[in-house]
């Protein structure tokens, strides 16, 4: 019984020894921690912040005004259908770019990256100045096509909803292209050559092999595009000329023009909303589809 006792309460008294694992978790916290702080002082902070102006005395009343309100919703639903279209737009241009990047060689395919990479090393603002210098009536397209007789006059390329779907389409490209190009990185090629050898057309192969197995890029890109195409702020408002209402530039008029803090915070907080619950869709639909 001595014995017993004796063993049952040296383990007690003993220092309790985290497993490696443990060792890992707590150090990867610790370095963490110092990010999870800053992101809570500039992000979270002025988020309860905004949620706090958007209950002035706490009444609901910029929240029904939202609802409610025929403005909000038309820019609303304008902002949703511009982020649809530059999101399909991606989709499109952004897929067989990150085939290629996938399936080309090394050498072409780090000159691909560099393309894809380079607009990145410029202020998103020089960007946009650019298109308004190529897409302007004087601008250098306009110039070509009238030089070249195919229109009598210049296009209207600018400040309507082209030039921001052109310019949201250009800042957003990469931002679709590298999920994808990481997605198909990992698709095993010979289930493709499995395919092709035993008589399926490439087509065939494309649709029901390949596009399936890509499909978790696919929604991780859009996803991506969706929502930043929401809060775009810049490119609307410049290459749009203040023609093309979106809630960004709504929010700003709010802010700057009206001062009226607690509309503009209600709408900030409808966007969150918005957002959270595009991500959610989203990622559902990215689960259901994965291989």
């Amino acid at each position: 019984m001595q014995l017993t006792a004796a063993t049952a309460a040296r383990p007690a008294g003993r220092r309790v020894r985290l497993s490696r694992a443990g060792r890992y978790r707590l150090l990867y916290a610790a370095l963490a921690a110092p990010g999870v702080l800053l992101l809570a002082v500039v992000f979270v902070y002025p988020l309860l912040d905004l949620m706090r102006l958007s209950f002035e005395n706490g009444s609901l009343a910029h929240y029904e005004e939202v609802v409610s309100g025929g403005l909000f919703g038309t820019v609303f639903w304008n902002t949703v259908r511009i982020a649809l279209i530059v999101t399909i737009a991606c989709a499109v241009l952004g897929y067989p770019v990150a085939h290629f990047l996938a399936t080309a060689s090394r050498g072409w395919a780090l000159f691909g990256l560099l393309c894809v990479v380079l607009p990145f090393w410029t202020s998103l603002l020089v960007r946009t100045y650019a298109w308004m210098i190529l897409l302007g009536n004087n601008g250098i397209i306009n110039k070509l096509l009238v030089g070249a007789g195919l229109v009598e006059r210049p296009l209207p390329l600018l400040h309507n909803e082209f030039g921001v779907l052109v310019g949201m389409v250009h800042v957003l490209l990469p931002y679709f292209v590298f999920p994808v190009y990481a997605v198909m990185l990992r698709v095993d090629r010979t289930l493709m050559a499995a395919a092709e050898g035993l008589g399926a057309p490439l087509w065939q192969v494309l649709r029901r092999i390949y596009l399936p197995l890509t499909l978790p890029g696919i929604a991780a890109g859009g996803t991506l595009v969706f929502i930043l195409s929401l809060g775009f702020f810049i490119t609307p408002a410049l290459l749009g000329g203040g023609k093309v209402m979106m809630i960004a530039l709504l929010i700003e008029q709010q802010v700057g023009q009206m001062l009226n803090w607690g509309m503009a915070a209600a709408m900030c907080m409808t966007l969150v909303a918005a957002i959270l619950l595009a991500y959610a869709a989203f990622k559902r639909l990215g689960r259901r589809n994965a291989p």
